[in-house]
């Protein structure tokens, strides 16, 4: 049956009905847009969805022109293409372009150098692994305390806990509040400066870095992490590595240890049969360290002809002529077992899998996908030892890892007996990045269950797509950190297909929250309107007049004007839909 032909108002197509792509799709029909969605080989649990808000569906393929066409590409305001597959992506934008040259064109590319390539055509390229590895850092190292860029000026996000009752300004003064997660559970958004809240609630705000140390609010901890998205931040102490002597002996392999047990113990003997039966012609006897040499000489097979036992006791002959075989057997042993230690860690290392050894204050990596592998590179960054599980032994990263030096288990990380090799019990936090939900919430709970009474400590944040899925998990299973990368890459994306600027996507408790950039259009719906008649939960924290004066916070008085950039905070829903009153593209 040939696709129905599309209407004339403007509309946005998205290529690719996959996690992003069906949370793109989500986010823009909130806002009021039209959307029309093109994939040859949807996923099939996500079809529902569209059917449900109405979003038309084409089944095929994006690559050819005509496809496009009957999606109403001549009319349509903007083309996002999210494929699965990065060639099809590549594929999709540059024909948009060839069709279009004026059509704004917004790509998920994962290849860094093709990306680039690509925004020199004039396609915005975005990645939805370095839009939502910063989220699971930052809970994975709690850091409470972010840089920002937002007008030319450096900010502070904060999240700070609540040390007695009162109000957000009697404890924080000018600080912008950005949202109050109190202990009893609610989320409040950019709520008033006279809210009172009691002690233990954490609070979110916003200030210049000098308004923050004023307010007395030093990290919690020392510095984990930069904000990847503006300004970087401090870089943390190296982590706590046991003793070298306590790792080599407890990190040995089982039967080197008993050898050199077994040479140490014929030693022992050696020296004390030696220093008792032998005895020079004068009458002098061998001392300690007389006897202890001859004993490793002979082990050894050196033999210098130091002593001699040609006019000792028949018996001490004997025991000499033992030591001589034992000794030189246990070392021929103790060396083919060293050797083979030796030989089969390189063969590791060269593999990028060594073995997990003295490693305290690190941060356990399960699952190698392209959200995995940029947690990795940004907790490396910062100097903060990680260790990866990953199930394929032919993953396409495990070269990156080794050249980082990351040890990879290759292991299922669902086994409690994985677990023992990572040396969870000295871990500062677990990631579960793992793209299936339901292996991802299994290992989290065999996680939760080997932690024991450290659960409440250790932060553990889990990978689910569903935001639904993801609020029924945190309340059934007392999960803290779930994140889904599908909610906190497509703002990003909207944003980029509306014309507007995101600076950064935040969590606060289970609340996914967004700061953006607006320029206020002339005769648009802001122009003019005061701050006070903007949405309950959405605040303007920073606003950069069309003369380049910053105010900081504004007045609840301010008038908007033509040309102002005022950067927004709060749920994306909301705020989308905001920017599509005022500066809507389609």
């Amino acid at each position: 049956m040939p696709p129905e032909e599309p209407d004339a108002a403007p509309h946005v197509i998205v290529c690719g009905l996959h996690d992003e792509g069906v949370r793109v799709v989500q986010q823009l029909h909130a806002a009021g847009v039209e959307v029309v969605v093109v994939d040859a080989e949807p996923d099939l649990r996500l079809v529902p969805l569209l059917t449900e808000i109405g979003v038309r569906h084409l089944v095929a393929d994006s690559r050819m022109p005509e496809t496009l066409r009957a999606a109403g590409i001549d009319t349509a305001a903007a083309l996002v293409c999210v494929e699965s597959d990065d060639l099809q992506t590549l594929a999709t934008a540059l024909l948009g372009r060839q069709l279009r040259p004026d059509l704004r064109v917004v790509a998920q590319m994962r290849n860094e150098a093709v990306g680039r390539a690509l925004e020199g055509t004039g396609v915005a390229v975005l990645d939805v692994a370095r839009l939502s590895a910063p989220a699971v850092v930052r809970a994975c190292l709690r850091t409470d305390r972010w840089s920002l860029r937002v007008a030319d000026r450096d900010v502070v996000m904060v999240e700070a806990s609540c040390r007695r009752d009162g109000t957000l300004r009697d404890l924080f003064g000018d600080l912008s509040p950005i949202a109050v997660a109190h202990a009893d559970g609610p989320v409040e958004v950019t709520p008033g400066r006279d809210l009172a809240v009691a002690r233990g609630d954490r609070v979110h705000l916003l200030g210049t870095p000098a308004e923050v140390d004023a307010a007395g609010l030093a990290p919690r901890r020392r510095p984990a992490v930069a904000e990847f998205v503006g300004a970087r931040a401090g870089r943390p102490d190296r982590p706590h590595r046991d003793p070298w002597l306590r790792v080599l002996l407890r990190d040995l392999d089982r039967r080197v240890k008993h050898a050199i047990l077994a040479l140490m113990c014929l030693a022992a003997v050696s020296v004390t049969v030696l220093m008792l039966g032998y005895e020079e012609a004068d009458g002098r006897r061998m001392s300690f360290l007389d006897a202890l040499y001859f004993t490793v000489e002979t082990i050894g097979t050196v033999g210098y002809g130091d002593f001699y036992f040609r006019d000792q006791h028949g018996w001490l002959r004997v025991w000499a002529i033992l030591l001589m075989v034992v000794g030189a057997t246990l070392a021929t042993v103790f060396f083919a077992l060293l050797t083979n230690a030796l030989i089969a860690r390189r063969i590791e290392e060269s593999l990028g899998r060594r073995r997990i050894t003295g490693l305290t204050d690190h941060v356990i990596v399960v699952g190698l996908g392209s959200i995995g592998v940029e947690s990795v590179r940004m907790l490396r960054a910062e100097g903060v030892e990680v260790v990866v599980v990953e199930r394929d032994q032919t993953n396409r990263f495990l070269g990156e890892l080794n050249a980082l030096r990351v040890p990879v288990v290759a292991a299922d990380a669902t086994l409690p007996d994985t677990w023992r090799q990572l040396r969870l019990e000295h871990a500062r936090a677990v990631a579960v990045l793992i793209s299936d939900d339901l292996v991802s919430i299994e290992t989290a709970l065999a996680v939760r269950e080997l932690l024991g009474e450290r659960w409440a400590e250790v932060p553990v944040v889990v990978r689910v797509f569903g935001r639904r899925l993801a609020a029924t998990v945190e309340q059934s299973f007392g999960f803290r950190h779930v994140r889904s990368p599908a909610v906190l890459a497509a703002p990003w994306f909207v944003g980029a297909t509306l014309g507007v600027e995101v600076v950064d996507t935040f969590y606060v408790g289970d609340l996914p929250l967004l700061l953006a950039k607006l320029t206020v259009r002339a005769q648009g719906g802001l122009d003019g309107v005061t701050l006070a008649d903007l949405p309950a939960q959405v605040r303007i924290v920073v606003l950069q007049r069309a003369d380049g004066v910053i105010e900081q916070p504004p007045r609840r008085d301010t008038r908007l004007r033509a040309d102002d950039n005022a950067y927004l905070v709060g749920p994306y829903d909301e705020l989308i839909a905001l920017v599509r009153a005022d500066a809507a593209v389609v």
